[in-house]
């Protein structure tokens, strides 16, 4: 069975803190002993595509993002979700082999105790800036590297370091998209670059 859901993004953005909500929700959903990453995400219900999208990057910038082709999947979904952003698709649709994907219920719960605080310095310091890097063609250039994170994490899961880095991209970009703060989208591409210089130095080219 595939995943579906509405596009409201409207209810989220008004929110006071919005990357905090998602965590306390992605939290609530890791309440057994087993969680799967179909539970994470559809906790969310009929929400927007940006809820959805911040999930996979903040699970592959926690601690889980150290159990075994954890990133891959991750990647593997921002690919999916933000591909279909890209391309302005009205509902989302997900791949079962993706979400079936399961985890320690007590290992996830832990990992997001410790992104509250990250979440909660999100929160603190996005705001409404400098729009003109999260609107028009600019949206879609953040959605189309988002993409391409997604899909280069699956080829960077033995190096270092390096998926976490293109999670907080996908972070900073979705962020800014959220609450349309374009120097939070200056932010990932800073971390963007910080993403392609450490495999070329884990390779010995610099």
């Amino acid at each position: 069975m595939s995943s579906s859901s509405a596009v409201q993004e409207a209810p989220v953005e008004q929110s006071s803190r919005p990357v905090g909500e998602i965590v306390d929700r992605l939290r609530d959903a890791a309440s057994g002993d087993k969680v799967s990453l179909r539970d994470l995400v559809e906790s969310f219900g009929e929400s927007s595509f940006l809820p959805a999208l911040m999930v996979p990057a903040l699970l592959v910038v926690s601690p889980l993002s150290g159990i075994p082709l954890f990133s891959t999947f991750c990647g593997l979904l921002i690919a999916f979700i933000a591909g279909q952003m890209l391309i302005s698709r009205r509902y989302l649709w997900l791949p079962d082999f993706l979400m079936s994907r399961s985890f320690d219920g007590a290992k996830a719960r832990k990992a997001m105790d410790k992104l509250r605080k990250l979440s909660d310095w999100l929160d603190k310091h996005a705001k409404r800036r400098l729009r003109v890097m999260t609107s028009g063609p600019m949206r879609k250039v953040l959605q189309l590297i988002c993409v391409l994170c997604g899909l280069a994490m699956p080829f960077l899961e033995l190096v270092p370091f390096s998926s976490s880095i293109l999670g907080v991209t996908v972070l900073c970009f979705a962020t800014a998209m959220l609450v349309r703060d374009g120097l939070f989208a200056t932010v990932g591409c800073v971390t963007l670059a910080a993403a392609v210089l450490v495999p070329l130095m884990v390779a010995g080219v610099i």
